[in-house]
């Protein structure tokens, strides 16, 4: 049975806020601000210009997710889904229904139905290619690329100490 993905609400803030520090560990860029991940995270939950799409049953642990959020371009007026974090726990990599794909799917379907483009992508040193592969079967051939310098993701353990 292939995971369902349902709309994060303001019961899921402690638990997205677990899954978003986790997320940091593994992917993050210098230190982290649990506050500012809360600015993000919680007016998505109340669906204010974005939602959160969860996998998991509410009042247990989340699964994986992805955080949506309304923004425009530098350069425009024009609004644009761009897509925050989707993550999915180590716990549940494996398991079957294919989480991540799915949290793709989804996000597809919100810009879909909500009729505006969608801006995805990686951003991580860790498991890159495999994620790149994910998303170019998920969303066609990349548009661009980032580029890292003077920095490396997933170093959560040094910025602790």
């Amino acid at each position: 049975m292939e995971p369902t993905i349902r709309l994060g609400t303001p019961a899921d803030e402690t638990a997205m806020l677990k899954l978003a520090l986790d997320a940091w560990e593994e992917n993050g860029i210098k230190d982290v601000n649990p506050q500012k991940m809360l600015g993000m995270i919680k007016p998505a939950l109340y669906l204010w210009q974005g939602l959160v799409g969860i996998i998991g049953e509410p009042g247990q642990k989340i699964e994986g997710a992805v955080l949506l959020r309304m923004s425009q371009m530098w350069y425009s007026d024009a609004w644009m889904l761009e897509e925050k974090a989707i993550f999915v726990d180590p716990e549940f990599r494996s398991a079957k229904g294919g989480r991540a794909r799915r949290l793709c799917d989804f996000s597809k379907k919100v810009a879909d139905e909500l009729n505006l483009p969608l801006i995805i992508g990686v951003l991580s040193n860790h498991r890159t290619e495999a994620k790149v592969k994910l998303y170019e079967r998920s969303f066609g051939p990349p548009a661009g690329a980032f580029f890292l310098y003077n920095v490396q993701t997933g170093h959560a353990d040094e910025l602790l100490q």
